[in-house]
């Protein structure tokens, strides 16, 4: 799924940050440029996540969190500090996402809309701010199979 613009990627530059859905393929890749980038690269294995309660206590292991079994409110809050982990800048990469997707829509739903807010959070202080979750290839379009208007 990554192509030469995306190795391209300056991680490093906030406005560019966000959260991304990326496939397991890409993941590498994303983690060789956040170590070239010198940012904190926190890896969250998703595999047969499905629940609120796993999802928190795989954010903990991942991220160390402070408290050990945030509410979504709390975990929003902490995302947007991450004081304990001080660093120039951070990525984190979920694989297996569709694990907690297919399972929890609610938790999935739930954390893409923290880890949307940390971002903004964090572009507004200048810092990246990257959440990369892999999904199937299957979850992507083939662009043999979009439907594209004619070339002019």
């Amino acid at each position: 799924m990554l192509d030469d613009d995306t190795l391209a990627l300056d991680l490093d530059d906030p406005r560019q940050a966000g959260v991304f859905f990326v496939t397991e393929d890409d993941l590498t890749a994303l983690a060789a440029l956040a170590q070239d980038a010198e940012l904190l690269l926190c890896r969250l294995d998703l595999r047969d996540c499905d629940s609120h309660t796993e999802l928190m206590a795989r954010l903990q292991a991942a991220l160390a969190l402070p408290d050990p079994a945030p509410r979504w409110e709390t975990l929003g809050d902490l995302l947007r500090d991450l004081g304990w982990l001080p660093a120039p800048g951070y990525v984190l990469l979920f694989s297996h996402a569709a694990d907690l997707r297919d399972a929890d829509e609610t938790s999935f739903d739930t954390l893409l809309d923290l880890l949307d807010l940390a971002c903004v959070d964090w572009q507004d202080r200048g810092i990246p701010f990257w959440a990369f979750l892999a999904l199937p290839d299957s979850d992507f379009p083939s662009l043999d199979t979009l439907d594209l208007p004619p070339e002019r």
